[in-house]
């Protein structure tokens, strides 16, 4: 059987919660962003590929994308992306970073923490970096607004809601890319120990309330029996 398959009947519908035990869980700062997490729809890997083709034709494109792919490849909260800087992702040497640490300021949890970055998210920081139209100092703001200043949490939840809506997918807000990088995880066999620290969270129960359960992962799974 896939591992997948394995996945779900060992972690994701033993840990999935009905939904009125779900909770709010802030956007990093961003207050005016609260949502319920099973209000934030969680996309397919179809559609996550159309959002993206959507964006791409977009203004701002590069930028937007960025900001969508560190929610979806990462997992990083709307208030951790806003508060990224040129320096989180590229060093010394001018080369993206495999890897960045969050300090204990910007995370829900008031904990420091290392986010891995994988190779296709490499890959468009890189891309959106060459589209830059000057040199940015290593603590100027990863993703610049109009105004050319950082996005603040709020700020950011907001355009990634209007990016979900001009893709069609009423539903996903902000928090739908966090949900995602969990719920696929989950669904692809990796520890949940792992997925755990990944989120940055503090115990499992967090965690599963993110993990999003349809009807066809639990066909698959009952057929493990």
């Amino acid at each position: 059987m896939h591992c997948a398959c394995r996945a779900i009947s060992r972690f994701t519908l033993t840990l999935a919660l009905p939904a009125h035990r779900q909770h709010n869980e802030r956007h990093g700062n961003a207050g005016f962003c609260k949502v319920l997490m099973k209000q934030a729809r969680v996309l397919t890997d179809a559609e996550f590929k159309r959002l993206l083709a959507v964006v791409t034709q977009m203004k701002h494109a590069g930028r937007n994308r960025l900001a969508l792919m560190l929610s979806h490849l990462a997992g990083l909260r709307v208030g951790e992306i806003a508060a990224l800087t040129v320096r989180d992702v590229v060093d010394g040497d001018g080369k993206v970073r495999e890897q960045l640490r969050l300090s204990a300021e910007v995370t829900k949890g008031g904990q420091a923490r290392v986010v891995f970055l994988n190779d296709k998210l490499r890959r468009e920081i890189e891309r959106h970096r060459n589209e830059w139209p000057e040199e940015r100092g290593a603590d100027a703001p990863l993703l610049l607004t109009q105004k050319r200043t950082a996005f603040s949490a709020n700020t950011l939840c907001q355009l990634m809601g209007q990016l979900y809506r001009s893709a069609g997918f009423d539903g996903a807000t902000s928090h739908s890319g966090r949900r995602w990088f969990i719920t696929r995880l989950a669904h692809s066999g990796v520890s949940p120990k792992v997925i755990m620290t990944l989120a940055g969270h503090r115990n499992l129960t967090t965690t599963q309330r993110y993990i999003d359960v349809r009807d066809e992962m639990m066909k698959a799974a009952v057929e493990l029996l």
